[in-house]
């Protein structure tokens, strides 16, 4: 588990990266203090670079492979150039005067991920938000900011959709509940041409949505919203996200992330199934 208000957000592939070195570190059966012997730096630097809590320094990331055995030239030179490549910032670097450290994790994830499964009670998922609807719950959310930062954070935002359309689109699996249609936001027009987005986005092969109505009663993730991400890389478990008011914390353990994957499973059971939600959509539109 790692709260993602400390440290820098790493990329995904550093993340893979990192786990990479452990491997190879454990495999050639050295410690972090013999790894760390070898680059005349303390254990927890060595630490660090495997948890991608700080850049891969290409020397230290060199002479860590000689150290592990790595002979391959080859494969050195492949490791070191997807180094290079995970120490660039990410697209969204040019947004990080509005980016929170700890939302850039998020957004790093979202961009690497195959699937995409997420709780929703209170308001539409940011990758399915219209430009007025995204304004709209950024003001509520930041009343004091000034009217650049909700434009930059408006601009992120239609950014970042851009994913569910792209080759290999994830996919997305949101479930909501249906207090996200009964809770005004940014008007009655604005509500409107949300719903209607909504609606379309049932039609996308990539996008499964469901609504759990008040009538389904008490369900298992009462608490809050959540992500589930899953990557179709083999070094990289499901990560689960929860957000608060200041900060976020990322599961990567199983037992953690399982707990999540099952109240998930269990509110999809208790949901409206996925082909009744334009219908469900369209009731919603007329009451408004």
């Amino acid at each position: 588990m790692a709260d993602a208000r400390a440290g820098g957000a790493p990329t995904v592939l550093r993340v893979v990266l990192g786990k990479r070195l452990q491997d190879l570190r454990e495999k050639a059966g050295l410690s972090y203090a013999q790894a760390a012997a070898a680059l005349d730096v303390t254990h927890a630097t060595v630490r660090r670079m495997e948890k991608a809590e700080v850049g891969l320094k290409i020397p230290y990331v060199e002479k860590l492979l000689a150290t592990y055995g790595v002979q391959d030239r080859q494969e050195i030179d492949g490791f070191l150039s997807l180094a290079r490549e995970a120490n660039r910032p990410g697209w969204w670097h040019h947004f990080r005067d509005v980016l929170p450290e700890w939302f850039s994790a998020f957004v790093s994830l979202e961009s690497e991920a195959s699937l995409i499964r997420a709780y929703q009670p209170h308001y539409v998922p940011g990758l399915l938000q219209t430009e007025a609807y995204a304004r709209a719950v950024l003001r509520a959310g930041m009343p004091h900011a000034p009217q650049e930062d909700i434009d930059r954070g408006v601009a992120l935002r239609m950014e970042r959709q851009a994913l569910l359309t792209r080759d290999n689109a994830p996919m997305l699996w949101v479930v909501m509940d249906e207090t996200v249609f009964r809770r005004p936001i940014g008007g009655p027009a604005v509500m409107r041409e949300q719903i209607a987005r909504l609606a379309e986005a049932t039609a996308m092969p990539n996008v499964r949505l469901q609504i759990i109505p008040f009538a389904a009663g008490p369900h298992p993730a009462m608490y809050g919203p959540f992500h589930i991400f899953r990557f179709p890389i083999p070094e990289l478990p499901d990560i689960a996200y929860s957000e608060s008011l200041v900060g976020a914390v990322y599961f990567d353990q199983r037992e953690d992330v399982s707990q999540f994957l099952e109240a998930l499973d269990r509110m999809c059971a208790q949901a409206a199934p996925a082909q009744t939600t334009e219908a469900l959509l369209s009731g919603f539109r007329k009451e408004i």
